[in-house]
């Protein structure tokens, strides 16, 4: 019966520790790869010495310091927060500003995708009819005409991708007027203007909720083109408490109608090809575990890389996360304004 090799992973030549990838971990007299001997039985995705660290010394794993000893540890020992002093976190004064200067790379020319190209310049990669909600209290509704609009609709616009409801929990019973309430207002109009979305913006309101259309959409939020006249268009609003609306089905109705108008301009919209210095995309955490930092964040990094090379442009949130690593932030930061 054959057994596994022992697996350890350090991910720079500086690190005094290892994560143990083998599954179900290592028991203790396990000889790794480098010539340590586990002193004990070291769980899988837990650290192992791979150096005698002293009282004191400093624990270091993709070239960082992650604590600091709090006893002599020998090579081959698990390695766990019982013996870790952690580091305190960095003052937002005197954080290294831009101070880590990479290598350029090398430009990547010439390379291109198909996408939809928007009235702003801006392109979108899908063709979606995207609603948008300026309350809670309407997402019933709209929830339940959009399944109506998949059903019955949008097969019959076979270049329009999907039709998604943009939900949230804003809108009322909330200080509308508070300071930075902009915030929240600004991101749901920012959804909205989506590219893939195509500057189809279609609003449904309840009519009596704080958060009212002229303020998520004001005028000039986004420019909307009457195709037929080319002049600007009203802002599309479906209001649930009109009175034109005799019930939930009528509600509803409302709804189909104005979401065909839409789908009848995005079903129009055709894919050109387009540079990849135009593409935006967005990356986020999909969990974290220790072997992110060998597998997913490196993929994930070195396809950003590609991209920014090429000229797009690749954003990255849960920024909060960040706060004890935000010296690594600063430091690698392009400009001291990035910074």
């Amino acid at each position: 019966m054959s057994t596994q090799a022992p697996l350890c992973i350090a991910m720079h030549p500086a690190d005094n520790v290892a994560i143990v990838a083998n599954d179900g971990g290592l028991p203790a007299g396990t000889r790794l790869p480098g010539g340590q001997v586990l002193v004990d039985k070291v769980p899988q995705a837990h650290k192992v010495a791979l150096e005698d660290i002293p009282e004191g010394g400093a624990v270091r794993r993709y070239n960082v310091v992650i604590g600091y000893a709090l006893k002599f540890i020998a090579a081959g020992s698990w390695v766990h927060e019982r013996l870790l002093q952690m580091p305190d976190a960095r003052a937002l004064d005197g954080l290294p500003i831009a101070t880590a200067k990479p290598t350029p790379m090398e430009p990547l020319a010439g390379y291109t995708f198909e996408g939809y190209r928007n009235a702003d310049g801006s392109v979108g990669t899908r063709n979606i009819l995207a609603i948008t909600q300026t309350v809670q209290c309407v997402a019933g509704v709209t929830d339940f005409a959009v399944q109506r609009i998949k059903a019955e609709l949008l097969p019959k616009y076979p270049n329009v991708d999907d039709v998604v409801a943009l939900e949230h929990g804003y809108g009322c019973g909330v200080a509308i007027d508070a300071p930075d309430a902009a915030v929240p207002i600004r991101t749901l109009r920012n959804i909205s203007l989506n590219p893939n979305f195509g500057g189809e913006v279609m609003v449904v309101s309840l009519g009596c909720e704080k958060l009212q259309p002229e303020r998520l959409m004001p005028p000039g939020a986004i420019v909307l083109v009457d195709q037929r006249t080319l002049r600007e268009a009203p802002l599309d609003v479906v209001c649930l408490q009109d009175e034109a609306h005799v019930g939930f089905m009528s509600m509803v109705d409302s709804i189909l109608r104005q979401a065909d108008e839409h789908l009848k301009r995005l079903n129009a919209r055709r894919r050109e090809t387009v540079p990849a210095s135009e593409l935006v995309v967005g990356v986020q955490c999909g969990g974290s575990d220790a072997f992110s930092g060998v597998t997913a964040n490196p993929a994930v990094g070195f396809c950003t890389d590609l991209l920014v090379r090429a000229g797009a442009t690749v954003m990255f949130s849960e920024v909060t996360e960040v706060r004890d690593g935000i010296d690594q932030l600063t430091a690698r930061a392009a400009t001291p304004e990035v910074a």
